[in-house]
Parts: structure tokens; C-alpha cells; sequence
């Protein structure tokens, strides 16, 4: 059996739920709503489970530790999924907070406000950090993996309205797009 294709997203809450939906059709995903949350409320083998049951692929899975310093409920959902054997996880979305007690995660680049792809990080408002790092609360687990596609974006739905729903969420849909071609992925 083929392992089910995921591209997880670091954000859950009310407005990221809406982008991530959008984005999830234009690229002709599954998006599992039910994983949204502030923070994620759903264990990883509830949404595991709900990997497996959903019609194709890729399926889009929100994973949020509303801010919780350590590994919160997003985080420790996202760990399940990364080890699930069924599971094959194309890539992660990472969304920048501006926290100031941030070690810091490599992205493969970044989506900004404008829809340029950059080698860097971008800040919570989609702008160019001017760093090699992104700092968000649900993504230190990712730290170790090494050869995953991580792509940095601002707040879905947001970033200063360049991302609205009603523009149809065009930066996160760019960010699942990149993951789809930086992993190879072939629908």
C-alpha cells in the first residue's frame, strides 16, 4: 500500500483554518479541517486515522501549539504524524511567530507577503527577516529532521491582507505548491 501523502501546517487558528482550506483546494488536496485548532485539540492518532480515511491526496493537516513554550498539543500531534509508517510527510509549512526566545528552524526558503520565494526566513508579517531562521512555537520537534521541505510563510490568512481568504489565500496556497515541487511530488 502507497503511503498516504501530508503537508503539515504550523497554525490552526480561526483565520489560518479558512486560508488553509482554500489553499488545500487550489491544489487539489484534502485538507483535515478538524485538526485546526488554537491550540490543536485532536491526538495524532485521531488525525493519523483521519489521514487514512481521507478521499486522495495530498492531505493538509494544521498542527498548533498556540504558543506553548516546550512541546504542546500541535507539536506533540505532529510527532505522531512524522512517525506514522502509513504516513509520508512532504513537507511543512512554517508559520513565523515574533518570538524573542526562538532557537530558531532552518527553511528550505520562504514565501513573503509578495509571493517571492526567498533562500531566507520572513517574520509573521511575510516580510524578508533577513535571517536564515524561522521562529515559531510548533516547530522545534522539526529541528531533526534534516531532509524534509520546510517553507516559512507569515500568518496565514493575513500578512498585512496580501493572503485574504477573499483573494483566495494566494500565499498560503504558493507555500503548499513549493512543497508539492521541492519534494517531487506527482499527483
Amino acid at each position: 500500500m502507497d503511503k498516504r501523502k501530508v503537508i503539515l501546517v504550523t497554525d490552526g487558528d480561526r483565520v489560518a483554518k479558512k486560508a488553509v482550506e482554500i489553499a488545500a483546494a487550489n491544489i487539489g488536496g484534502r485538507c483535515i479541517s478538524a485538526s485546526a485548532g488554537n491550540p490543536t485539540e485532536l491526538k495524532g492518532e485521531k488525525i493519523v486515522e483521519m489521514i487514512m480515511k481521507a478521499d486522495h491526496d495530498p492531505v493538509v493537516v494544521m498542527v498548533d501549539d498556540k504558543g506553548m513554550k516546550g512541546v504542546g498539543s500541535g507539536e506533540a500531534a505532529m510527532g505522531v504524524i512524522l512517525k506514522d509508517e502509513g504516513v509520508e510527510v512532504l513537507g511543512v509549512v512554517a508559520v513565523s511567530s515574533n518570538g524573542r526566545d526562538c532557537n530558531g528552524l532552518e527553511v528550505s526558503c520562504s514565501i513573503t507577503k509578495d509571493g517571492r520565494v526567498i533562500e531566507g526566513a520572513v517574520d509573521k508579517y511575510g516580510n524578508d527577516a533577513g535571517a536564515e531562521v524561522i521562529c515559531g512555537d510548533t516547530l522545534s520537534i522539526l529541528t531533526s529532521k534534516k531532509n524534509l521541505v520546510i517553507v516559512g510563510i507569515g500568518d496565514p490568512g493575513k500578512m498585512d491582507y496580501k493572503d485574504e481568504t477573499e483573494k483566495g489565500s494566494p500565499i498560503t496556497t504558493r507555500a503548499l505548491q513549493e512543497i508539492m515541487l521541492r519534494s517531487g511530488y506527482k499527483h
